[in-house]
């Protein structure tokens, strides 16, 4: 299958005019679930994950002319994604002029909402616990646990350092276990 293609084969597609569309297409195939639920566990609501993932791909769309290649475009993309989430996350602030523990509450009613909810399983508690992180922390903790991302994959898409983002990681891994706890 196409979709299984390397990134590099990818690129190439995407370089050649009569290509660059199908190259683009293959690209977006390749990555568009992963990249929407990395969204998704920041955003929680599926409309405004599929819309922060069209802003992500039209991003990729007028940039990707420019991407050199010295990062993997995995970890490119997952930077866009984030950035383009947090950047969400910020006009939701400011647009309602709010305070982050109130979007934070918006985030949760928005969990509350969903027909499956039920307070009581392991894993709801586990997505309140998450959203009662700072935002690095619920970043850092989705990037490993969720997408089990590496280190310094993570220290490429959050230039922040491998030493910093063990600590953020060990903090939201405690604070989730305190919530669980006695939540």
């Amino acid at each position: 299958m196409a979709v299984s293609q390397d990134d590099k084969s990818l690129l190439a597609l995407y370089r050649v005019p009569g290509t660059k569309e199908k190259g683009f297409t293959l690209i977006i195939q390749k990555y568009q679930e992963r990249l929407y639920w990395h969204i998704r566990r920041m955003v929680m609501d599926h409309d405004d994950a599929n819309d922060v993932l069209q802003n992500v791909f039209i991003k990729v769309w007028k940039n990707l002319e420019n991407f050199r290649e010295d990062a993997q475009l995995y970890t490119w993309l997952y930077k866009i994604a984030t950035n383009e989430s947090l950047t969400f996350l910020e006009q939701q602030k400011r647009k309602t002029s709010v305070s982050l523990s109130e979007v934070e509450n918006g985030l949760s009613n928005k969990l509350r909402a969903d027909p499956q909810f039920d307070p009581n399983k392991l894993e709801w508690k586990l997505q309140r616990a998450i959203l009662s992180l700072p935002d690095k922390q619920r970043i850092v903790f989705n990037l490993r646990y969720y997408d089990e991302m590496p280190y310094e994959e993570m220290s490429k898409v959050l230039d922040t350092s491998e030493g910093a983002l063990k600590a953020s990681y060990h903090h939201a891994v405690k604070k989730i276990e305190e919530y669980i706890r006695n939540g």
